[in-house]
């Protein structure tokens, strides 16, 4: 886990943490994402000064361990002077040995922070569920742990000051802070009333933001007049094209038009589902519900 280097912001690696939620629901199910309806609870991985550090750390391990319900896996938690925040040793298991960087001795707040990481990294290990790459990878790994509930932990972490800045993972805190709430409008949890950090706040702030936003995008029904004066534009000029069409969504805009060989078939958009980011395909014929086949979210449209 990195924790070094300049802050980025903003939402620079959006589709790849849209691709990981797809990715996660594809390999859990909808059953296995419910039953991660609530989060790692504060009280379950506070770390006081006076606790013992390295019963501490174990006892933090655990209760992440416990969280992504992996019972017979062991942590051996150590702390050494190291570039990175964290590492963790990807074995046959069940013992898995995570090392802490040291300055964890006295920032011992954010080890569960940094153990949310390293553990879902032995969790998708356990799944085979990787992305191509390390930097994809680990962003893959910061998505799953904010998505099932750990990785608030990660965006609490995220301190500035006139003189000083801490962030751990390799998301931006706003990709933080969409992801988690992504997983709020699905289990209306609010994790910012955990938050330390004024800056996770505002982060949180600005996820949610993009995460209503998904729900508001044409065809669907709560989309702005702007979005569907623009869908109706474009649905006009897709019916009047003819024969076998397929018109990709512009760079800007979600949806795009497809239309099969025969003739008669009926024109159909495509649009990706607001929850976990499938695509789904209907018939443009005026108001549909459909349900993602996926997330089983239903969803209003007005094709």
């Amino acid at each position: 886990m990195a924790s070094d280097g300049p802050v980025e912001r903003g939402f620079p690696h959006l589709e790849r943490v849209r691709s990981a939620v797809t990715a996660l629901y594809r390999r859990l199910s909808y059953d296995t994402v419910q039953a991660f309806s609530v989060s790692v609870a504060p009280v379950d991985v506070a770390f006081g000064d006076a606790d013992d550090l390295h019963m501490g750390a174990q006892r933090v391990a655990r209760e992440i361990v416990r969280h992504y319900r992996l019972p017979d896996a062991r942590l051996i938690v150590s702390f050494r002077e190291m570039r990175y925040a964290a590492h963790v040793e990807l074995a046959a298991g069940p013992e898995y040995f995570v090392e802490l960087n040291d300055r964890f001795r006295t920032h011992r707040r954010d080890i569960g922070a940094a153990l949310a990481h390293e553990v879902a990294h032995v969790y998708l290990h356990r799944l085979g569920l990787s992305f191509p790459g390390v930097r994809d990878n680990e962003l893959l790994t910061d998505t799953v742990a904010t998505y099932l509930g750990a990785g608030w932990l990660l965006l609490d972490a995220f301190r500035q000051d006139g003189v000083s800045s801490q962030k751990l993972g390799y998301l931006t805190p706003e990709e933080f802070g969409y992801v988690l709430a992504k997983r709020s409008l699905v289990f209306g949890e609010d994790p910012s009333v955990w938050f330390t950090s004024e800056q996770a706040c505002d982060a949180y702030a600005r996820g949610m933001e993009l995460a209503r936003s998904d729900g508001r995008q044409p065809p669907l029904s709560g989309a702005g007049w702007a979005g569907r004066r623009r869908y109706a534009r474009e649905r006009r000029h897709a019916q009047g094209q003819r024969g076998v069409l397929s018109v990709p969504a512009p760079a800007d805009v979600p949806y795009g038009f497809t239309r099969g060989g025969g003739g008669g078939e009926a024109l159909r958009v495509s649009f990706p589902c607001p929850t976990c980011h499938q695509r789904i395909r209907v018939p443009v014929r005026g108001r549909v519900r459909a349900r993602c086949a996926l997330c089983r979210t239903v969803l209003e449209c007005d094709t």
